[in-house]
């Protein structure tokens, strides 16, 4: 099976390309990093007028009722920016959780103000500790046990944490679950939380990748050390190929991760949805933490000091390679689904 973007996908990304390289310089990030609720001025308004946070949402909430396949291409390119707006966790995954699983008094309540941009809606990974964006939140999306709850921000209190992005910031939330605010009952409902949470973590570790990959290359080729570039050195060639086919091996399966979630099954002969996402954001995390290493490594010291952009992406790609589940979870989680373990 080939996974290739359609003319409308195409667009659509090259869109959301345009707005951040317009709206979301490195300087917008590095402002962010300082900024009260890590936010770029202006942003989540141009995005919302492009339709992108509610993209997932059904046309009955104002949505445009697109899916995973759709939500991917644009993923990248908000990591191939380092945008840090919470889009993942509004986006690809609390709204169509809410859409498939809440009740309809909860998601009427929601869905709507989601997408007009009256509410923020963050997302909390069922193996991890910290949620991203969960003091800017409204609704926050968690996971206790076999349940999946929509907590009111009024409900629940967050204690922020240092993070090595210090533009993607996270918090530990306290909360209490309780029938108010289940929104289902169901171990097949906190898959899907993982299951989206981890593939909108992938989609948006390749863009990093594939930012750190061309940053890298530029600078090679321009640095000149001994009378002649970097980059005619042998080992730094190999050292940017193997990021670039730990990059083209990832993002066709990411890809295809999104293809079997948007179907609900997956192409490949007694795979599944959890399986294919798990393969996907277990490649996804080798191929950031390869790129960052090799961006740093290729860089020298310059890579080291924060005054160097190369340092945002490198932050990011190592946050988005350990949220949702690091590369040895999602190995784990696969031969678990195959049986193997």
């Amino acid at each position: 099976v080939r996974f290739a973007l359609t003319d409308e996908q195409a667009r659509l990304a090259d869109a959301v390309r345009s707005i951040l390289e317009a709206e979301c310089p490195p300087a917008a990030v590095r402002s962010a990093g300082r900024s009260a609720d890590a936010s770029v001025a202006g942003l989540w308004d141009t995005l919302l007028a492009t339709g992108v946070p509610g993209m997932a949402a059904p046309a009955e909430y104002g949505g445009l009722d697109m899916g995973p396949c759709e939500l991917v291409p644009v993923l990248e390119e908000l990591g191939r920016a380092a945008c840090p707006e919470p889009v993942a966790g509004h986006a690809a995954v609390a709204i169509p959780v809410l859409a498939r699983w809440a009740p309809e008094p909860l998601a009427a309540r929601w869905l709507g103000s989601a997408v007009s941009g009256e509410a923020l809606l963050a997302a909390g990974s069922p193996v991890d500790d910290l949620v991203v964006a969960a003091r800017r939140a409204d609704l926050l999306v968690l996971c206790h046990d076999t349940e999946v709850h929509a907590v009111p921000a009024d409900q629940a209190t967050c204690s922020d944490q240092p993070s090595v992005d210090p533009a993607r910031r996270a918090a530990l939330v306290d909360w209490a679950p309780g029938k108010s605010t289940l929104v289902a009952d169901d171990p097949e409902a906190v898959a899907e939380v993982l299951d989206r949470g981890a593939l909108a973590a992938a989609a948006e570790a390749v863009g990093v990748a594939r930012r750190l990959l061309e940053t890298t290359v530029a600078y090679v080729s321009e640095r000149r050390q001994f009378g002649r570039a970097v980059g005619a050195n042998q080992a730094v060639k190999h050292s940017c190929a193997d990021v670039a086919i730990a990059v083209e091996f990832a993002r066709p399966v990411v890809a295809m991760a999104a293809w079997s979630m948007a179907k609900g099954r997956s192409p490949t002969d007694g795979g599944t949805v959890s399986g294919d996402v798990s393969m996907a954001k277990a490649l996804a995390s080798d191929a950031v933490d390869r790129a960052c290493r090799s961006a740093l490594q290729c860089h020298g010291a310059i890579g080291y000091t924060v005054e160097h952009d190369l340092q945002l992406w490198l932050k990011r790609g190592w946050a988005l390679s350990a949220t949702w589940g690091d590369a040895a979870h999602h190995r784990r989680r696969l031969a678990q689904l195959l049986g193997l373990v």
